[in-house]
């Protein structure tokens, strides 16, 4: 690294000064309002519930009164009066529904009309105070709080004062004058000066606050930058080191890296499972000593000089498996162009070629099944003449023996293809499922007796492991039947003279069952393994090939999952897993 770029980083432009004033300031100056704005709602919330609180203390006086000492206007003018003199109290007043005073903490006021103009309606209408603001006659502020309270006598006296100051006016104030003394309205004003002087310091306070934070982010802003220029000058490191070892360990894909040196410098785990090296193996080992000739060959094309290559191949794993990778490697390269070694990503193709077989066993099924519904319908109506006539030509030659038995093996063929048309259609035609809930531990067992005695003309053993803990399971008996028979036949047709016929129950996890049908039989040709539910291929001579195709559709029906095991000489293991 030049020494003008290590220094880069300490001249920062005023650009960036400027843009982080420019992006702090708003926010700031936000803050500082919307403290601002808080400050005073608190104020006026907190003036509100004062002038609430007084408005109900009249109103508990009055009602207190009224109820047990028969008062007039003078008591109620006397009451006004006194609460009147609490601190930070201006004023207090009683009005009917057209504003006439009724009591005021100044009684020479008491019959004036008050001059502030509210809807009265709305006030009547709502249960709390409400409040405003205004300049009162000597242009101060007053924050005035308002509501309905309890009624009035419909009578009262009140007592104002004359130009005398010894001497007071009686004044009768009579419901019989047009006034609703039932519908009293209380008004208290409130000297706002020391809240309003607190909530100035408090805004002063908030703006200086903001300025701080302001000058704290700028600094903020500015060690970043300065950070962000330390990390430049970091960036020499090598690439591997970047790789966080806990995004490295969990990706699905196999990971491995290999140095200058020739030699392994990461290995995940999914690259431990796939090639069944331990990561204590692998790292600090050379690569020639661990990778498999497959991976071997991949990296010696890439340091030949070919940046990146992806293919798709058979690896030969430690013990001896072959699993199918797809593989991606490239050559790490830093700053200046150099090398700082191989990455290699892998992952398992297995279950992907498995899908794919199965989307293009699925798509010949298809094919194949609407052909063959087709032709069986074309078939079994000449099958019917062929057999009628040679019904016919077996009665009518009964004393000759050769066209007698000629006419027999037509017979017998007609009904073969018959068999073969039915099963055809059978695996053709859309599977109707009947699903109820079936204990499966009998079904099993039944489906056993069924073949007991073929299985003891070979000296056949059969044996069960059933899970008790397994009830009823939502299926199609009969089709499961179908399924079991099939493959307990099969069983029995591979093993030529004496063995062991298993089939197992228990379960696969919280939500399936697994059925494991075994035998001890000749087995399957790993060639043959593959296409074993292919319709139409069967190894046995007087097999249609249907059986096991027709086991695979419903078990698919079921929403399940079949799969063959099988060496030769050894035997056959089929597992079915089903939701349970």
């Amino acid at each position: 690294m030049k020494k003008e770029d290590k220094k880069s980083w300490i001249n920062i432009p005023p650009w960036i000064i400027i843009g982080a004033v420019v992006i702090l300031a708003p926010i700031f100056f936000y803050i500082a309002v919307e403290g601002i704005n808080k400050q005073k709602e608190y104020t006026e919330r907190l003036l509100l519930e004062r002038g609430t609180a007084l408005i109900r203390s009249f109103e508990a006086g009055t009602r207190t009164g009224l109820l047990g000492m028969r008062w007039d206007g003078a008591q109620i003018q006397k009451l006004v009066t006194e609460t009147a003199q609490q601190p930070d109290v201006d004023y207090l007043l009683v009005t009917d529904q057209n504003g006439k005073i009724l009591a005021h903490s100044d009684p020479s006021k008491v019959g004036q009309v008050y001059w502030v103009q509210l809807d009265t309606e709305k006030i009547y209408g709502s249960n709390t105070p409400d409040w405003r603001q205004f300049e009162g006659e000597d242009s101060e502020k007053v924050f005035e709080v308002y509501g309905k309270t309890s009624p009035l006598p419909g009578q009262l006296t009140a007592f104002v004062r004359t130009d005398s100051p010894h001497e007071l006016l009686r004044l009768r104030i009579s419901s019989q004058e047009g006034e609703d003394l039932s519908r009293p309205i209380v008004f208290v004003g409130l000297d706002m000066g020391p809240l309003e002087s607190a909530r100035k310091a408090d805004a002063r306070n908030t703006i200086i606050l903001a300025l701080i934070l302001l000058l704290i982010g700028f600094a903020g802003i500015i060690s970043l930058f300065l950070a962000h220029g330390y990390r430049t000058a970091r960036a020499s490191l090598s690439i591997i080191k970047a790789f966080s070892d806990t995004l490295v360990e969990n990706l699905p894909m196999g990971i491995l890296a290999i140095g200058t040196d020739g030699k392994i410098t990461s290995f995940n785990q999914a690259a431990e499972t796939l090639l069944k090296y331990s990561t204590q193996e692998a790292v600090g080992k050379e690569a020639e000593s661990v990778l498999p000739e497959s991976l071997r060959t991949i990296v010696d094309e890439l340091d030949s000089g070919d940046e990146i290559l992806s293919r798709a191949i058979d690896c030969a794993r430690s013990d001896g498996k072959i699993v199918p990778l797809e593989v991606t490697a490239t050559i790490l390269r830093g700053d200046e162009g150099d090398s700082l070694g191989d990455v290699l990503l892998f992952r398992d193709l297995t279950e992907i070629r498995k899908l794919r077989r199965e989307v293009e066993r699925s798509q010949r099924l298809a094919s194949l099944g609407r052909l063959a519904a087709g032709i069986a319908h074309e078939i079994r109506n000449p099958l019917s003449s062929i057999k009628g006539f040679a019904t016919y030509f077996r009665q009518r030659y009964n004393d000759v023996p050769e066209d007698q038995e000629t006419a027999e093996i037509m017979v017998q063929e007609v009904d073969r293809l018959n068999r073969v048309i039915g099963e055809l259609l059978e695996f053709a035609r859309p599977m109707d499922m009947q699903l109820r809930k079936t204990a499966i531990r009998d079904l099993i067992q039944s489906s056993l007796k069924m073949v007991e005695a073929q299985a003891r003309e070979k000296n056949i053993e059969i044996k069960t492991t059933i899970a008790p803990e397994i009830d009823t399971v939502l299926l199609d008996p009969d089709r499961m039947n179908q399924i079991f028979l099939n493959l307990y036949l099969n069983a029995i047709q591979a093993m030529d003279e004496g063995g062991v016929l298993t089939a197992d129950l228990s379960r696969d996890g919280v939500k399936k069952i697994k059925i494991v049908i075994s035998d001890t039989g000749k087995g399957i040709a790993r060639k043959d393994l593959g296409k074993v539910f292919d319709p139409y291929y069967t190894t046995k001579p007087s097999g249609t090939g249907l059986g096991l195709a027709i086991v695979h559709r419903i078990v698919e029906a079921h929403q399940g999952e079949i799969k063959v095991e099988s060496k030769e000489g050894k035997g056959t293991t089929v597992t079915i897993v089903l939701p349970a």
